[in-house]
């Protein structure tokens, strides 16, 4: 089965997908189209550290991510993990506004209490995923805007 998407589909996503338990394809194939439907242009659509990922590409960002350098600048990554279906955004991990915004708007997407970690927000209940919230968050950042981001946050840690 082949997984619906607008872009191109690198060999290594494809495998990702076919891997995931048939009740989760569905759940991926959604959470990938609210992100990719809504997400400024200029982003790159990968494989990053096992995930499917939403990218700075190097074209764009030639420092890279400073955690693997020659790297693009990860973004946001979907995952199927063994409990739960997982949004890994940086976003929310570099920016206390998205992140309030974020914590704020959920019980108004969801009547399931949020659980989340640093840059993880985790879905247990497949059927219950708010994908109109997810479309609002992937607004929120053009490349440029999350490389400002990025630069301001985390570049002062990786010179340590």
């Amino acid at each position: 089965m082949s997984l619906k998407y607008n872009g191109p589909i690198s060999d290594e996503i494809q495998t990702y997908y076919e891997a995931l338990p048939e009740e989760r394809k569905l759940p991926f194939e959604n959470m990938l189209k609210a992100i990719d439907s809504n997400l400024p242009s200029g982003f790159e659509f990968r494989l990053s550290y096992g995930l499917p990922t939403f990218c700075v590409p190097l074209s764009l960002y030639p420092a890279g991510y400073h955690c693997k350098k020659g790297e693009p600048l990860p973004f946001i990554s979907i995952a199927s993990q063994k409990n739960f279906m997982a949004l890994y955004h940086m976003g929310i991990y570099a920016d206390s506004q998205t992140l309030e915004w974020f914590q704020e708007a959920y019980p108004l997407h969801s009547p399931y209490k949020l659980d989340m970690g640093k840059s993880c927000v985790r879905f247990k209940k497949l059927e219950a995923i708010p994908y109109g919230l997810l479309e609002e968050l992937a607004q929120k950042y053009s490349p440029s805007q999350w490389v400002a981001l990025y630069e301001k946050s985390f570049s002062k840690n990786s010179e340590k």
